[in-house]
């Protein structure tokens, strides 16, 4: 019995141990820059947003990630992650985010009207 519980207890460690790596990539993995984090936000190094490869969604872009997608609505610039289909809004776009990224020209080009 002690043999069956402890092989179930090693499974539910890995398991969470892989989603903890898997949710940490999908977030990190979203902004690749660094630096830059006070206006007027000079310095920065890393590969801005590339919007135009981000999967297009009714309301805005997405990350499809493996564990986590990240979302960014077009209208209100606001940043959330969908995790089995629930949408969990984090925060809106920050002032770093729209001038080092530039998500407002890329909701533009695309046809949405983005009120940030």
């Amino acid at each position: 019995m002690t043999y069956a519980l402890s092989f179930f207890a090693l499974i539910g460690v890995a398991a969470t141990a892989i989603l903890v790596v898997g949710l940490y990539r999908d977030i990190s993995d979203f902004d690749r820059t660094r630096g830059g984090y006070e206006a007027p936000f000079t310095g920065v190094t890393g590969e801005p947003v590339d919007w135009y490869s981000l999967d297009r969604t009714p309301t805005g872009f997405a990350k499809r990630g493996h564990v986590v997608n990240v979302l960014v609505d077009g209208t209100t610039g606001m940043i959330s992650f969908e995790i089995f289909k629930h949408k969990i809004d984090i925060r809106p776009l920050s002032e770093r985010a729209k001038v080092v990224h530039k998500p407002r020209e890329a909701f533009i080009a695309m046809g949405f009207e983005p009120e940030f």
